[in-house]
C-alpha cells in the first residue's frame, strides 16, 4: 500500500511536534505530513515546518475543525491520523484490512475514572451497533471510502466518536489493532479533569443535532440551550429544529411558499400560531414571527444573530435574565466557530425579542415594529442581507467583531 496523507492535529505542542512529525516521516518516507495548528500559543507552527510537515495556522477551533481543514488540503487517497504527542510504530494500521483501521494502545497510563471512554463506547454502540475497546484513540487508517464517509469530522473531541459511527453506518469495515503506543496522558488532577470533561461535552455533542456551517466545518447546534434556558421559547425552538434537521435547499417565503408541505412552512405558520395563543392579539402574533424570522436572517455568520439580539435588547431595556444569559454563554463558541445557533437558536432569540415587545410597546409601537420588520423580511427576500452588511462600514467592523479569520 502506498503511504497516506499524514493529518495531525496541534495545539500549544512546541515541545514534542517535531519528534512526532520526524518520527512519523521515518515510518512513511513517501508520506505528505500536514500539521493543523489549532491556534497554537507556542512555537508548534515553527516546530513541524522545521520538521518538515506542511503547516496549516489555523484560529483554534477544536480538533475536528482543524483535521477537517487539514483534510481539504491532503491529496486524494488514504489517511493516517495521530496525535501530536504519540510515539511508536503506526506501520501496522496500514497492514489491516479493514476500512477504519484504530490503534489499541498496549498498555493504560494515566487517566481518569473511565467516565468518557464508557460513555464513548455506549454511544457508538447505540449509533452504529460496533464495540469499540478503544472508542478515544486518535490513531487511525482510513481508506478513501471511509475518508468520504465521515469527512467533515464532528467538532472538537467529538471527532472520533463521529467519524468511528459514521464509518460504521456507511457499512465499511471498522476493526481495531493492539500496537506498543505511548501518550503523554492526564492524571486525576484539576487540568485533567478539566480535559476530559470538555471531552465528555464534546462526545455528547458528536450525537447530537449538528449542521454544516459557512466554512463547511460541522458543529453543533446549541439551540436547544436557549430552549431549556427560557422555557416560553421552547416551542419556537423546536419548531426551527425541525427546519434546521428536515429543511430542502429553499431560502426565503416565497421558496417555502412554492414548495408546500416544507419545514419552512410550518415554521410561517406554527411560530405566529404559538404566538397567538400565548398573547392573544394578532400584532403579537406578528410581531413575534417576524421577529424570529428576522433574526433567522441574519444569522449566516458567526456571532452576527447574538448581536443583532444584544441590540435589541438595548432597544427594549431588557429581556428574560435566563434568555440573556444563555446568549452570553453561547457567544463565544458560536463566535470561534465551536458550536451553531442553528434556526432552533435564531428563531428562539427573535421570539424572547418578540415577546418582550409584546409587553413593553403600545400598540400603536408593536404595529410600527410589525412594519419594520416586515420591511426587513422583504429585503431580505430581494437582497442578501449579509450583502448589505459587508458593503456599510460600520456594519461591517460590528458585524466581525470577535469574529476569528479564515
Amino acid at each position: 500500500m502506498a503511504d497516506p496523507t499524514v493529518l495531525i492535529a496541534a495545539h500549544d505542542e512546541a515541545a514534542r511536534i517535531g519528534e512526532t512529525v520526524g518520527r512519523v516521516r521515518c515510518l512513511f518516507p513517501d508520506a505528505h505530513v500536514i500539521v493543523a495548528d489549532d491556534g497554537s500559543r507556542d512555537a508548534t507552527a515553527a516546530a513541524a515546518a522545521v520538521a518538515g510537515a506542511q503547516v496549516l495556522r489555523l484560529p483554534h477551533r477544536g480538533k475536528g475543525q482543524a483535521l477537517t481543514l487539514a483534510e481539504r488540503a491532503a491529496p486524494e487517497g488514504p489517511l493516517l491520523l495521530c496525535d501530536a504527542d504519540v510515539r511508536g510504530d503506526l506501520r501496522p494500521l496500514l497492514d489491516v484490512e479493514a476500512d477504519l483501521a484504530i490503534a489499541v494502545f498496549a498498555r493504560r497510563e494515566g487517566g481518569g475514572f473511565g467516565l468518557a471512554k464508557r460513555t464513548a463506547r455506549t454511544l457508538i454502540r447505540l449509533a452504529s451497533g460496533f464495540e469499540a475497546r478503544e472508542p478515544l484513540s486518535g490513531q487511525r487508517a482510513l481508506s478513501p471510502a471511509a475518508r468520504r464517509a465521515c469527512f467533515p469530522l464532528a467538532g472538537g473531541f467529538g471527532v472520533e466518536v463521529g467519524m468511528t459511527v459514521a464509518v460504521a453506518q456507511a457499512g465499511l469495515d471498522v476493526r481495531e489493532v493492539e500496537l506498543a503506543l505511548e501518550h503523554r496522558t492526564t492524571g486525576r488532577d484539576l487540568p485533567g479533569f478539566l480535559h476530559r470533561g470538555r471531552q465528555l461535552r464534546d462526545i455528547v455533542f458528536a450525537f447530537g443535532p449538528q449542521a454544516t456551517n459557512h466554512r463547511g466545518l460541522r458543529v453543533p447546534l446549541v439551540g436547544w440551550f436557549l430552549a431549556a434556558a427560557h422555557v416560553p421559547v421552547a416551542p419556537v425552538a423546536l419548531i426551527g429544529l425541525a427546519d434546521d434537521l428536515w429543511s430542502g435547499q429553499e431560502r426565503g417565503f416565497q421558496a417555502h411558499l412554492r414548495r408546500g408541505a416544507s419545514t419552512g412552512v410550518l415554521k410561517l405558520v406554527g411560530i405566529p400560531a404559538y404566538a397567538l395563543l400565548r398573547t392573544r392579539s394578532v400584532a403579537g402574533a406578528l410581531l413575534v414571527g417576524l421577529a424570529a424570522n428576522g433574526l433567522n436572517q441574519l444569522d449566516t455568520r458567526p456571532g452576527r444573530a447574538l448581536k443583532a439580539f444584544a441590540f435589541g435588547v438595548l432597544l427594549l431595556r431588557g429581556a428574560p435574565p435566563r434568555a440573556v444569559g444563555a446568549a452570553v454563554l453561547l457567544a463565544p463558541y458560536d463566535l470561534r466557530e465551536m458550536a451553531m445557533l442553528g434556526d432552533s437558536g435564531s428563531n428562539a432569540l427573535g421570539a424572547v425579542l418578540g415577546f418582550r415587545s409584546v409587553e413593553r410597546l403600545s400598540r400603536r409601537q408593536r404595529w410600527s415594529a410589525v412594519a419594520a420588520l416586515a420591511g426587513l423580511t422583504l429585503l431580505g427576500e430581494r437582497r442578501s442581507l449579509g450583502a448589505l452588511i459587508e458593503r456599510t462600514p460600520l456594519l461591517r467592523k460590528l458585524d466581525r467583531l470577535g469574529r476569528q479569520g479564515a
